[in-house]
């Protein structure tokens, strides 16, 4: 830490911008919602928190800072504290107040330098007026845009902090917060300086009042004396017997003169004794002034230093909590990969079992279809062999019903197309190969 590190330190030689006060309720509202923030199940909260409650409480925390940059924006309009200077605008916000302000300074420049050329008949005959006029609307122009960036680059501040981040939104609150401590101690700056004027004030103040005070001393000594020349000359003028008299007339006039004489010094004191009390009057309405802006400015220090040293601590704070967010969601983010990882690989050993246990299974079908198929060939074979011995026996009727009614022995021509043994084998029922079957139809023949 540098030696000259003092977080009282006010320095008067810095030029202060006043800034006119409207105070409203924006305070008020501001407290008002920070009092509704206790919630008596905190600790129920923290001890049964998981990290889909933290999901919930970081969007609480960014809603709740979100309502407090928006309140505060709007106090810096009800207090007269200019937006630019109190809000981090980004690069497209502050291009829209520059390029406002670009050009306005180019239209006073043109203006003037349309009014530096000399009216000579000879400019004016190439527009000299005319120049002058159109730069007077440009800059009237331009002072209307000038005055509607504020409002059009708030307006976009708004806009993006609608949706913006808790970072972002600790940022803003963290450079809002060191704009106010320049601004608490420009405003201590300027407490300061009244105060130095009120000190002024009660020094002129007393040595007026001292003032005051020996002149009412002098007029009251005149008075006395007058009041004495007075009673003196209205003995006088009692003792005069002729009331017609020039020397009576003489002195009533004196006694007038003096009379008014002693009416211009009650004046005079009385003017002197209002002043005096006045000026006293105000000596102790300046001390009781200073006494009231020097506990001012000690508080505006209190709360410059402790806010100048909470928000450098506070940014490492704010750092730290973001860091934490961004780890939250990084390891719900493993937790994610993790159980995608999991159901992978139970989704792929279900499969593999799935796949063993459907070729066991198969495997078994197969084994067991065999005696099934076996059964079914037996059936094939048994039907074939019956109906063979059917054809065969019909064969026999044949030729000899060939060789009754032609006289064709037939039987070589049919052992050559069947080519068979004398041995056939016989059916799983047991008859005999040569017992005769019922006598088949003429279509049954031929099919």
């Amino acid at each position: 830490m540098s030696d000259d590190f003092d977080l009282l330190e006010t320095s008067s030689n810095e030029k202060t911008e006043k800034v006119d006060v409207n105070w409203g309720k924006a305070i008020d509202t501001m407290k008002s919602k920070l009092s509704q923030e206790d919630d008596p199940e905190v600790r129920q909260k923290i001890l049964n928190a998981t990290l889909d409650d933290v999901v919930h409480m970081a969007e609480k925390d960014r809603t709740t800072l979100l309502d407090a940059i928006k309140d505060l924006t709007d106090y810096q309009d009800e207090v007269g504290i200019i937006f630019e200077k109190f809000s981090a605008l980004n690069a497209n916000e502050q291009k829209v107040i520059d390029d406002a302000q670009k050009a306005l300074d180019r239209a006073k420049i043109e203006l003037e330098d349309a009014k530096a050329k000399p009216d000579t008949w000879w400019n004016n005959l190439w527009g000299r007026k005319s120049k002058i006029a159109k730069a007077e609307v440009a800059l009237k122009e331009a002072e209307k845009v000038r005055a509607g960036a504020d409002n059009k680059a708030k307006a976009m501040f708004q806009e993006r902090i609608e949706s913006a981040d808790v970072q972002t939104l600790l940022s803003e609150l963290s450079y809002k917060s060191q704009a106010a401590v320049t601004r608490l101690k420009n405003r201590e700056v300027e407490i300061k300086e009244v105060e130095d004027k009120l000190q002024d004030a009660i020094v002129e103040a007393t040595i007026n009042h001292t003032k005051a005070l020996e002149k009412k001393k002098e007029v009251e000594a005149k008075l006395e004396e007058n009041y004495a020349l007075l009673k003196q000359a209205r003995q006088e003028l009692e003792d005069i017997v002729d009331k017609q008299s020039a020397e009576y007339a003489q002195a009533v006039g004196k006694v007038t003169q003096l009379e008014q004489k002693v009416e211009e010094l009650e004046g005079l004191k009385n003017a002197y004794t209002t002043l005096a009390a006045s000026k006293d009057s105000f000596v102790h309405k300046h001390n009781l002034t200073i006494k009231v802006l020097t506990s001012l400015r000690s508080n505006l220090q209190t709360h410059r230093a402790k806010l100048k040293s909470d928000t450098e601590e506070r940014l490492k704070y704010y750092d730290g909590y973001v860091v934490a967010l961004k780890a939250r969601t990084d390891q719900e983010f493993a937790a994610i990969l993790e159980h995608l990882g999991v159901k992978t690989d139970e989704h792929i050993g279900e499969t593999l079992a799935s796949m063993h246990t459907a070729s066991a299974k198969a495997r078994q079908d197969m084994m067991d279809n065999i005696p099934v198929h076996e059964k079914v060939m037996q059936g094939v074979y048994s039907s074939y062999a019956e109906a063979l011995q059917e054809i065969r026996a019909k064969d026999g009727e044949i030729q000899k019903n060939f060789a009754e009614r032609y006289g064709i022995d037939m039987k070589e021509i049919f052992e050559d197309y069947y080519n068979a043994d004398a041995n056939t084998p016989s059916s799983d029922d047991g008859e005999p190969a040569g017992k005769p079957k019922p006598k088949t139809s003429e279509d049954d023949l031929l099919s």
